[in-house]
């Protein structure tokens, strides 16, 4: 009598589009809670442009001291859930997304229009400006009920997880500067160090 073969766990879809899959978010992604700022993604241009939501509720725990009695989603996390949106963009195109992390290297222009409180449901864009093999410059627009409560233009470094197999490498390159509304390369900036990095896993 021949023993049953065990299926292979199931493998998150790379759709990301696809309804409450989570589950291909996380693939991508090494942030966790409490600083998975993604729920779900809801339109995407390969190499160009990426729409994800976040809802905010009151259970977030940075409401618990920013502010008691009038909780406000702190700037620096809006800004990083633009930084999420665009990572997610980013490591589409890579075959090993997991031994890549995108750390912070700079943030320019950043405005914020309103506060965003529990109850609100984010739509975050992040469209590349700028692209190249280990780095990479992006706008993010943030919208509640389709008002614009904060802007930032934010650039990050592409470097190899610990543990991972090796250099990135994209699977494909970015589209030609030629293509209207494409990537425009962006020279190689050099290594942040530890200290620089905000994004966490």
């Amino acid at each position: 009598m021949e023993t049953p073969q065990t299926p292979d766990a199931p493998q998150p879809s790379r759709d990301l589009t696809a309804r409450h899959d989570i589950a291909a978010i996380m693939a991508l992604l090494p942030h966790r809670y409490p600083f998975l700022l993604v729920d779900r993604v809801l339109e995407v241009e390969p190499k160009k442009r990426i729409v994800v939501r976040k809802c905010v509720t009151i259970n977030e725990p940075f409401f618990q001291g920013h502010f008691p009695g009038y909780p406000i989603m702190p700037g620096v996390l809006q800004v990083e859930a633009i930084a999420q949106a665009g990572g997610l963009l980013i490591l589409l195109e890579y075959d090993r997304p997991g031994d890549t992390l995108m750390l912070f290297t700079g943030v320019e222009r950043a405005k914020f229009r309103r506060p965003v409180v529990p109850g609100d449901v984010l739509e975050i864009e992040a469209t590349i400006l700028n692209l190249r093999s280990r780095a990479v410059r992006l706008e993010g627009t943030i919208r509640v009920d389709g008002k614009v409560v904060c802007e930032a233009t934010v650039t990050c470094q592409l470097v190899k997880r610990e543990g991972g197999s090796g250099a990135p490498s994209l699977s494909s390159k970015p589209p030609a500067a030629s293509t209207p509304g494409s990537a425009v390369p962006l020279e190689d900036a050099p290594v942040p160090s530890e200290s620089q990095a905000v994004t966490t896993e």
